[in-house]
């Protein structure tokens, strides 16, 4: 019996392998190739909200379930509140944008979907293997977004984590101002690591109420819930229902993820480096990768060609680096980013669009005490790359 071989495998139905197949579909390119995508998951809950930032329109308005014009930072000697001009800040829920590409590729008979998990996957030379949990699934080529985390933690790279809890809260009386989202606040006690309070207010009475840690290990569940009952008794907020909870872990790092692609096996998403090191964000980052990769795809067949490194990778070491060892810092540094620089040019900066002139004036903006530590880092991390 000859076994089907398809063209391409995706494993993995989060966003950056939903996102891949959908463009797939959008693309005449490959609309004679066969597909096959493989989650172990019904994804039909909402598991997370993906935040991010981006010029005007975008691929998927039609899905957001807020978004803001206005920003603020702050921290215990700080207050900012900004116009977020040429940029809006946007929210989906994961629940929608889920409803909604698995309804496309549904409708799609080139692409066949299983829920399975995936074991191993075996690059031989002509061909890539699929083991699942029941079954052996064989691919020209394959895109997997399963991060192996064991191999980041035994790096010489450094390794931070960015982890969460966050509250989706209804209050009795109006306490928000829903036309300004807060990015980060710093003016909770920070403990030696580096935390803040993100809120992004969906009406005047709900909002999602995030307390997020930048740091090296995870706090004990009960710690979560403590910081984000002060913060909220702090601001007078009371009397409220919590409608969902929500909580996750990104890594943060700079490790080579690429080394672990061959010419027909290439790691997407966070497993392939594309959550921005230095911020955590990855939505707009999985956008701006598929594009990339749609377009190579076009042009090469040797997945290992596929680079998307660039010198923002660098600036991100040098941050991790100097955030893994005075992780106390990290308030007064994202203060003095956002202090010193005008928000487009920030946003610019963390969108990897600025020019290396832009660059240097960001860098010349933070206080002696934090340019040495980041030229201590250039030269400790200067052959990595």
């Amino acid at each position: 019996m000859n076994q089907k071989i398809y063209d391409y495998i995706i494993c993995g139905a989060g966003a950056s392998g939903l996102i891949l197949v959908s463009s797939m579909i959008n693309d005449k390119y490959f609309s004679n190739k066969k597909i096959l995508l493989i989650e172990k998951e019904n994804k039909n809950l909402n598991d997370r909200t993906w935040s991010f930032w981006e010029e005007k329109n975008g691929k998927f308005d039609k899905l957001l379930s807020k978004s803001w014009s206005f920003a603020k930072f702050k921290s215990a000697n700080t207050n900012l509140k900004f116009n977020l001009d040429p940029f809006i800040y946007k929210t989906i829920r994961s629940s929608d944008f889920y409803k909604k590409l698995f309804g496309k590729i549904k409708l799609n008979k080139q692409i066949k979907i299983q829920n399975l998990e995936v074991k191993k996957i075996i690059s031989k030379k002509n061909k890539v293997v699929v083991r699942t949990n029941s079954e052996e699934f064989v691919g020209k080529y394959v895109f997997s977004s399963i991060l192996d985390k064991t191999k980041l933690k035994n790096s010489s790279f450094p390794y931070l984590i960015q982890h969460f809890e966050g509250w989706f809260i209804k209050t009795k009386k109006p306490l928000f101002n829903d036309n300004e989202a807060t990015l980060m606040d710093f003016s909770i006690k920070q403990k030696n690591d580096t935390r803040f309070i993100y809120i992004l207010p969906f009406k005047s009475n709900e909002a999602l109420v995030e307390f997020t840690l930048f740091s090296k290990s995870i706090l004990k569940k009960p710690e979560y819930e403590k910081v984000l009952k002060q913060y909220m008794t702090s601001k007078g907020i009371n009397n409220y229902e919590i409608l969902e909870k929500e909580k996750g872990i990104i890594p943060m790092t700079c490790y080579p993820f690429e080394k672990h692609n061959d010419s027909r096996l290439l790691f997407i998403g966070t497993a392939g480096g594309w959550t921005k090191a230095s911020s955590g964000y990855t939505f707009k980052n999985i956008i701006n990768k598929t594009e990339l990769l749609i377009n190579f795809l076009k042009k090469e067949n040797d997945l290992k060609k596929f680079n998307n490194k660039s010198r923002f990778n660098f600036y991100d070491l040098i941050l991790i680096d100097v955030l893994y060892n005075f992780n106390h810092l990290g308030n007064k540094i994202f203060s003095s980013l956002f202090m010193n620089n005008k928000p487009n040019k920030v946003f610019k900066f963390l969108d990897e669009t600025t020019t290396f002139l832009d660059e240097l004036k960001i860098m010349y903006s933070f206080p002696w005490s934090i340019k040495i530590l980041f030229i201590k880092a250039l030269f400790k991390n200067l052959f990595k790359f």
